[in-house]
């Protein structure tokens, strides 16, 4: 069968063609403002390593305190106000099959540090759709350099630098084959400009715009992990990441 067409007026190419100059301008302005706030973030996540490390490290532990405990309270409502807790039992670490040689342990240090920084929520501050998804991938990542094998951290350090770790699939991502290329580019417009505004009031690019010297904030965020670790440590001195 074929399909008929209908010539486009001048006006309507026009207008096509300065919706589409609006939007490389745009996304250039946004390439390069992502492209600083990148190179800024790596420059302080690399004076923050152990700071990050360790902060996301004592959160993971903290979440799995909170659902210790509630399952505790869960379990003692279940048994009534006779339920009494047998004291002298202690938890015992299970001990670590997956003993590694001093180079292997090397080796899933390195890989767990690098994937921990690539992947570390605080990358996705300015974006909450993914801020759950990072932090389910680090769980995952702690996990398996605490209990796992060198070729499973290896498995899933290639899994979160192919990008697949962090990927989503929205529900309503396909545009709509009806519509005309006016409203298609109005919205790619839209989008832009929202990303854009996102993109200059990210706080590390206000700091590196707006600061005499965008350096001396490296000393703020470390004051700010410093306080947070101190407080998860707190939070968490009874327990231990094997005993949860």
């Amino acid at each position: 069968m074929i399909k008929s067409t209908f010539p486009v007026s001048n006006d309507t190419a026009q207008e096509q063609l300065l919706l589409k100059a609006k939007i490389n301008l745009l996304q250039q302005e946004l390439n390069d403002i992502e492209q600083k706030t990148n190179a800024f973030e790596a420059i302080l996540r690399s004076h923050l390593t152990n700071e990050l490390i360790e902060e996301q490290e004592l959160t993971v532990l903290y979440k799995k305190v909170q659902l210790a405990k509630k399952e505790k309270r869960f379990a003692q409502k279940r048994k009534g106000k006779n339920f009494k807790e047998v004291d002298g039992l202690k938890v015992i670490a299970k001990k670590n099959l997956n003993e590694t040689s001093e180079d292997d342990q090397k080796e899933k240090k390195r890989l767990y540090r690098e994937a921990m920084l690539f992947v570390h929520p605080d990358k996705f501050s300015m974006q909450g759709e993914k801020i759950d998804l990072a932090t389910e991938v680090t769980t995952k990542l702690i996990q398996i350099y605490q209990t796992g094998s060198l070729s499973e951290l290896q498995i899933f350090h290639t899994h979160i630098f192919s990008g697949n770790a962090m990927m989503q699939f929205p529900i309503n991502s396909e545009i709509n084959a009806t519509a005309t290329a006016d409203s298609y580019l109005q919205n790619e417009l839209l989008k832009l400009e929202k990303q854009l505004q996102a993109a200059k009031t990210k706080h590390t690019y206000k700091v590196l715009m707006e600061y005499e010297n965008p350096l001396t904030f490296i000393d703020e965020l470390k004051e700010y992990y410093q306080d947070r670790i101190f407080k998860l440590k707190k939070r968490t001195r009874k327990a231990s990441m094997f005993d949860l």
